[in-house]
């Protein structure tokens, strides 16, 4: 199978690509620093569970919810797979000026669920020495909050604990795209989650998998409706029908 070349920009992006990614990890920090965060669980154990694997970690959230994240995983230097197209590209230099590292893949092809993928044996291999994954286990196009498989794997291959990671607030913009995407409005009240953590033993099969799929996704479904339930929201799970 022949490997998807890398986006090359033209000079004037290249241009643009040094000034505005920057500007824009700017602006999310700033909204980001401007909450205030009034509960978090788990977080102790987070920390007990993380470092008793070494530093590694799965971590698992909803694309709904990924705005929030930027702000505190981006300070742990977790792991992204981000696609190798011009999309992309923008999306990586953005993600690095907020402290992540990445591989560059795409998760929509179907040699990831099976390990196939370069970037996905990358990504294995980086957390396999001790780097931390962040997956948006619904991402990149859906359906929304259903989780697929591959934060799943990554933990069977690694043996890092997959923590359900989940964050609410009291006000937000939220906006009408395929997942009800969140971003937390200046001065919005913040309250996270960090889930139990879920191991997956190496070498279980298909039927296990789909298992541990499933826990997953209860888990975190769990999750988001409890810190919805702490400011008396229920938010939208996906994109509105029109009439």
């Amino acid at each position: 199978m022949t490997r998807k070349k890398r986006f090359t920009p033209p000079w004037w992006e290249r241009l643009l690509l040094a000034i505005v990614p920057p500007l824009i990890a700017s602006i999310i920090k700033l909204l980001c620093l401007s909450c205030r965060v009034v509960g978090v669980e788990g977080e102790e154990r987070d920390r007990e569970t993380v470092g008793g694997h070494g530093g590694r970690a799965v971590y698992c959230t909803w694309h709904q919810r990924m705005f929030y994240h930027f702000h505190y995983f981006g300070s742990l230097h977790v792991t992204m797979m981000i696609s190798r197209s011009r999309d992309g590209e923008w999306a990586a230099r953005t993600a690095h000026y907020l402290g992540f590292k990445n591989v560059r893949g795409s998760s929509r092809k179907k040699g990831v669920d099976k390990g196939g993928s370069d970037a996905w044996r990358e990504l294995v291999g980086r957390v396999r020495e001790g780097e931390s994954a962040g997956m948006l286990v619904d991402g990149p196009t859906g359906p929304a909050r259903v989780v697929k498989r591959g934060a799943v794997l990554i933990a069977r291959e690694t043996g890092a604990p997959m923590i359900p990671e989940m964050w609410g607030c009291d006000r937000a913009w939220v906006l009408n795209t395929w997942d009800r995407y969140m971003i937390p409005k200046p001065f919005a009240r913040i309250y996270v989650i960090h889930g139990e953590p879920i191991y997956v033993p190496s070498g279980v099969g298909e039927e296990d998998v789909e298992k541990y799929r499933v826990l997953l996704e209860e888990r975190m479904h769990e999750g988001s409706r409890r810190c919805d339930e702490r400011f008396a929201i229920e938010r939208p799970l996906r994109r509105e029908k029109k009439a």
